[in-house]
C-alpha cells in the first residue's frame, strides 16, 4: 500500500469513528505519536499500546461534536498529511472550542511507522 491508498484508507477509518481497525491493520507495533503539546501525558506515545491508551484517554476526556477529515495530500511513496477539523468539549468543564491540526504520517512496509500532530495553542 502507498501513500495515496492508506492515506484514503485513514480518511475512511477517521470518517466512520472505527480506530480499533485503524490501529490493529494500519499501524506497526512499535509506531510512535508525537504531539505538538504536552497536555498532560508526555508528547510521545511510543508503541502501540501506548497509542492505544492515548486513544482511550482522548475518548475518556473528550466529546468529539464533529471532525472533518481532509486528504490525503502525498509526499512521496511513503508519507502524507491529512487535516482534521474539529469542535470539541472537555467533559465535565463546559469547554468547547474548534480546531483545525496537520497530521504527518510516515510509513514502513505499508503500515504508519510514525505519526505528528501540528496546531495552533
Amino acid at each position: 500500500m502507498n501513500a495515496q491508498e492508506l492515506g484514503q484508507l485513514m480518511v475512511e477509518l477517521n470518517r466512520s469513528n472505527d480506530t480499533e481497525k485503524l490501529l490493529s491493520e494500519h499501524y506497526a507495533p512499535d509506531a510512535i505519536s508525537v504531539e505538538a503539546m504536552d497536555m498532560g501525558r508526555g508528547r510521545e506515545a511510543v508503541g502501540l499500546d501506548a497509542i492505544r491508551e492515548k486513544h482511550k484517554w482522548w475518548e475518556e476526556t473528550m466529546i468529539m461534536h464533529s471532525m472533518e477529515v481532509e486528504g490525503p495530500f502525498p509526499h512521496g511513496e511513503n508519507r502524507f498529511a491529512l487535516i482534521f477539523e474539529s469542535d470539541i468539549e472537555v467533559k465535565g468543564m463546559g469547554m468547547r472550542r474548534k480546531g483545525r491540526e496537520v497530521a504527518l504520517y510516515d510509513m514502513k512496509d505499508g503500515k504508519i511507522v510514525r505519526e505528528e500532530f501540528f496546531y495552533g495553542a
